[in-house]
């Protein structure tokens, strides 16, 4: 083997002889310092290697799956072995994605009141638990406005109580829905939400949840009032009401121009701005349904998403449908279905959205057109994070305290929104002892420290020191990792390092406890 730089060496886990790095505030050990000194003083430094391409399931990041609420026996099927070109063999649209996103009726989560679809309706269930199998996280946006659809998709329960509402015509079909003022749909719908988060508010199986739903498509505008004046009262009621119901699983609303006005489109409404913010103040993250859509997302989305970027997450859906659009009409000049997807992405990288979406009709599209996209944003969409450099002791004494430092860097446009209320700042960068068998025999949290400050193209460096109160003595392995502090400080985030990992935990090296 030829000549190897130390940086190289440690990068490798292999050994580098018995040359030592000093601690911050400490200093190497002179050649007339007994053995005993120099042994408990030698520290050792460890440099990471960014990992660009592995597909990290990490919270709010990356790609979103969305499913289908009538669950087809083949939506599993028309996913997988999609033909890439260039690729050899062929890739599982899901082995892409973190998340498996539900855009649902009322209707089908609750067909008559206080029966609720996760547990009676069967294709609701499948794809519930197949998109568990794959590793995949739930998202939902629960819909009470029917128009534009075949079937209701507010209960015949709240109707039959005495709710007002008003019918329009899809094709065939004359379908009703609620105002969202009347006193009768409120009662429901909250005693609704209760359940639905009772159900799901858990931070284990689900990523988020869209808490506005209101108006056409659940997008917030094309409102329809008993009396228009309750508009801002509707979103403060519909807001606190998924607040308070939601305290562990981040919440989003569509920071939509007309946000709970009766309008389709147009000029921005002056109230707009000031009624998301309401939301947002509350811990809402954003989201928009038409990015690269330069007509519907354009100058006024763009200074929205600007003020709240790196404060506050922000998803993506693509608006184009273009099987049924006439993309071609876009002032960008979309010519084919790889331009959109092109313009969607553009729009995302300004945005620093957290996560994309391979929406239904146009995930294939992405595989087969786009591919080079698909990789771009597993490698640097939302966050991406791992350790630089880890320096520590390879000696130290038990009961002692000693010094641990750690560098971190985010390949990443976003942020980890470590800072959302929901999350309340549980992830927290940590140094274990590690047995030989992988698992943490004692953990060192450092939370002085915040992954939610970590931007790309600046390296956070951080120190502090651990007590080794309760250590058995013995050899141990360092690691380090991000950990979920409500879980009992097991890693929460998976990291972007190429190096050994034991039980989460990325592999420092060797120590020694006398």
């Amino acid at each position: 083997m030829g000549k190897i730089s130390r940086r190289t060496a440690l990068g490798l886990g292999l050994a580098v002889g018995t040359s030592a790095v000093a601690l911050p505030g400490a200093s190497a050990a002179s050649p007339r310092t007994p053995a005993g000194a120099r042994r408990r003083s030698a520290a050792l430094t460890k440099t990471f290697t960014a990992d660009h391409s592995t597909v990290l399931r990490n919270p709010l990041n990356g790609w979103v799956l969305y499913g289908d609420t009538s669950f087809p026996d083949n939506f599993w099927t028309a996913r997988d072995g999609i033909s890439v070109p260039g690729v050899d063999g062929t890739v599982r649209a899901s082995d892409y994605a973190s998340t498996f996103y539900l855009r649902i009726a009322w209707s089908l989560l609750e067909p008559s009141e206080g029966v609720y679809g996760w547990d009676t309706n069967e294709d609701l269930k499948a794809a519930i638990a197949t998109a568990r199998e794959r590793g995949l996280r739930l998202a939902f946006r629960v819909v009470v406005d029917s128009r534009d659809k075949s079937y209701g998709f507010t209960p015949d329960f709240v109707r039959d109580a005495g709710a007002a509402g008003y019918e329009t015509q899809t094709g065939s079909k004359t379908v009703w829905s609620p105002y969202p003022d009347d006193p009768i749909f409120q009662e429901k719908y909250a005693a609704f939400v209760r359940a639905f988060a009772e159900k799901y508010d858990d931070p284990d199986t689900v990523d988020f949840i869209d808490g506005y739903g209101l108006g056409k498509w659940g997008e917030g505008h094309s409102m329809k009032y008993i009396d228009s004046a309750n508009r801002e009262s509707v979103l403060r009621w519909v807001v606190d009401l998924y607040a308070d119901g939601f305290s562990r699983v981040p919440l989003a609303i569509n920071y939509h121009r007309l946000i709970g006005a009766e309008k389709d489109w147009g000029a921005p409404d002056a109230d707009s701005e000031r009624l998301l913010d309401i939301a947002v103040d509350r811990g809402f993250m954003l989201r928009h349904d038409a990015f690269g859509m330069t007509t519907y997302y354009g100058d006024w989305e763009r200074a929205y998403a600007e003020k709240w970027r790196d404060r506050r997450p922000i998803l993506m859906e693509g608006g184009w449908v273009t099987t049924q659009h006439s993309y071609t009409d876009d002032p960008r000049g979309y010519k084919t279905v790889a331009d959109v997807r092109q313009g969607e992405f553009d729009d995302s990288v300004e945005a620093h959205v957290s996560a994309m979406d391979f929406r239904i009709g146009e995930t294939l599209s992405w595989f087969t057109g786009r591919f080079d996209l698909v990789q771009q944003v597993v490698a640097e969409a939302g966050y991406r994070l791992y350790p630089t450099t880890v320096k520590a002791p390879a000696h130290v004494t038990a009961g002692s305290t000693t010094k641990l430092h750690h560098e971190w860097a985010n390949l990443g446009w976003a942020y980890l929104p470590n800072d959302l209320p929901q999350w309340n700042h549980k992830y927290r960068p940590a140094v274990a002892l590690l047995r030989a068998d992988g698992t943490a025999a004692h953990v060192f949290v450092d939370s002085g420290s915040e992954p939610s400050a970590w931007r790309k193209d600046a390296v956070a460096t951080h120190t502090f020191r651990a007590r080794l109160a309760g250590v058995a003595k013995g050899d141990y392995r360092w690691g380090v990792a991000i950990v979920d502090t409500t879980r009992g400080n097991v890693p929460g985030i998976e990291l972007a390092a190429q190096e050994a990992t034991a039980g989460g935990w990325l592999v420092v090296g060797d120590v020694t406890v006398h």
